[in-house]
């Protein structure tokens, strides 16, 4: 994987898993992680992720605004369990949660989080 941004990457085949690092301050995005997994011949299934980025209002609705890459995501709590996104925030955020496998062709724009945390 030759991605610009990418720290290291460990394969296993065995349990069907690629754990991509990404370096603090990357700008890669969700389509290039897929096109450079594709390229390879694999297909980008549900993600982990832990990111960081702001709280963005975007319809009424709060979305998570990747740092980096900027794109834009939609918030879903993993559970019913887990916390709203804040109303109102200018901190960074890091968020851990998963991003689902998107239709061929497609890109994700939703995680589903299990936690939020707002950086002082």
């Amino acid at each position: 994987m030759s991605v610009s941004g990418v720290a290291s990457v460990e394969v296993s085949l065995e349990k069907g898993l690629a754990n991509v690092k990404l370096k603090p301050g990357n700008n890669v995005t969700l389509k290039q992680l897929q096109e450079a997994v594709t390229k390879n011949g694999f297909t980008m299934k549900q993600s982990r992720v832990i990111a960081a980025g702001k709280l963005v209002q975007n319809g009424g609705a709060a979305k998570f605004q990747i740092s980096g890459s900027n794109e834009i995501l939609t918030f879903v709590p993993e559970s019913s369990t887990v916390a709203s996104p804040p109303a109102k925030s200018s901190s960074t955020i890091i968020v851990e949660g998963t991003i689902a496998e998107s239709a061929k062709g497609k890109i994700a724009d939703t995680i589903r989080y299990r936690s939020l945390t707002e950086e002082k």
